[in-house]
């Protein structure tokens, strides 16, 4: 394998996109199961693994060198279509109140509209905060959780009734985490953005400088 392929793009076929195409194609297994079926625990322990499986192309593509630049599109996309039905689903089956899920929706909308502006601003890359990764994983715990210890009708078993309120802490920790992070991120985006700039203006000033040689 040539350096460039190691270090830039692996291209499209690689095993960290066909498990990223995978879990997105068990988007709409969970939705089936979740809606259409009586099967709300199958529905929660598989969006539970869909949520749990999130490190596992990244983690692929760095220990086989199989980064790609369709890879950096896709993997992203599918964390956010996986936030997003998450939340519809839920909250629409009454597992949660459409109050929590609207907060949690809010929260992935300003992301992605900071992380698009950002893109097209032409700044470089942002590390993930870690704090932001446990954020995170809380409300992707938590989601699956409360369609899991959801019971509209008759009496739940003793043990949803203690799961119920340790589900709502652990939702509620990683809602309030995920919004205090967002503030956290603007120093780093700021600093994103003057790097790319002067990465831009040092390439402009190169590119003018071979272009005067004879």
């Amino acid at each position: 394998m040539d350096r460039q392929r190691v270090e830039g793009d692996a291209g499209w076929l690689t095993v960290p996109n066909a498990v990223t195409v995978v879990r997105l194609a068990c988007l709409p297994v969970f939705v089936w199961l979740a809606v259409t079926t009586a099967h709300h625990a199958i529905a929660a322990w598989f969006l539970g693994g869909i949520g749990a499986t999130d490190w596992v192309d990244g983690y692929l593509a760095r220990r086989f060198s199989q980064v790609s630049n369709v890879g950096k599109i896709i993997d992203p996309v599918a964390d956010r279509l996986l936030v997003i039905t998450s939340i519809f689903t839920v909250a629409g089956v009454g597992a949660v109140p459409w109050w929590f899920a609207g907060a949690t929706l809010a929260r992935e909308v300003v992301v992605s509209g900071m992380t698009i502006a950002l893109a097209a601003a032409g700044a470089s890359r942002i590390d993930v905060l870690w704090w932001g990764k446990v954020s995170t994983f809380a409300l992707m715990t938590a989601y699956p959780w409360f369609f899991l210890t959801y019971v509209p009708e008759g009496h739940p078993a003793r043990w949803l009734v203690v799961a119920r309120p340790i589900t709502w802490a652990v939702g509620v920790v990683g809602l309030v985490l995920a919004w205090l992070v967002l503030g956290a991120y603007v120093p780093p985006a700021l600093s994103a953005l003057r790097r790319g700039r002067e990465g831009r203006r040092a390439s402009k000033i190169a590119n003018y400088g071979d272009s005067r040689r004879p």
